[in-house]
């Protein structure tokens, strides 16, 4: 069972998974992050599970506001579209035979999946509301990366909804 921490949230994968933190990867950070047309994106997490590839960005604004001037969806898309760019390259051309082959197991997946996993503050009111409203984002996300996912997934910690080879749970940074 493979865990994976990002900031105060910790994934923890199911037996059958196999899961990678890609912002992380040797590839992305010394041959692929600054090829190409410069300052390329990355999801935070890359899993495998039965023959679908998982794209996980992960949001936690629960101590910190957005403060980025991108719209949250377009930042999403275009890490999407990075992370995608960046794991077939991987696939032939990574220095690390462990990313070399887990990007050509990702590559070989019959369908592509992109999840937003957010955590926002737990008080809300009319006077402020949810910065992020997981609807819309999903909404904007849908249109923009269809071509990739017709079902993107926005979820938080709490969220009930489609299954996921995983859990997330809080811990300590």
């Amino acid at each position: 069972m493979a865990e994976i921490q990002e900031g105060s949230l910790l994934f923890t994968f199911d037996a059958a998974t196999s899961a990678s933190k890609y912002d992380d990867w040797s590839f992305y950070r010394n041959q692929f992050q600054n090829a190409c047309f410069r300052n390329n994106k990355a999801v935070d997490i890359l899993c495998k599970s039965d023959r679908v590839t998982w794209l996980i960005e992960i949001k936690d604004y629960r101590q910190h506001a957005r403060t980025k001037s991108v719209d949250l969806a377009d930042e999403i898309a275009i890490k999407v579209r990075d992370s995608l760019a960046g794991i077939l390259a991987a696939k032939t051309q990574a220095n690390d035979s462990e990313e070399k082959d887990f990007a050509r197991k990702l590559v070989l997946s019959k369908q592509f999946r992109v999840v937003c996993h957010i955590e926002q503050p737990a008080k809300s009111s009319r006077l402020r509301p949810r910065a992020i409203e997981p609807d819309d984002l999903k909404d904007t996300l849908r249109r923009l990366i269809k071509a990739i996912d017709p079902h993107p997934i926005v979820m938080d910690k709490d969220t009930s909804g489609p299954t996921v080879p995983w859990n997330v749970s809080r811990r300590n940074p």
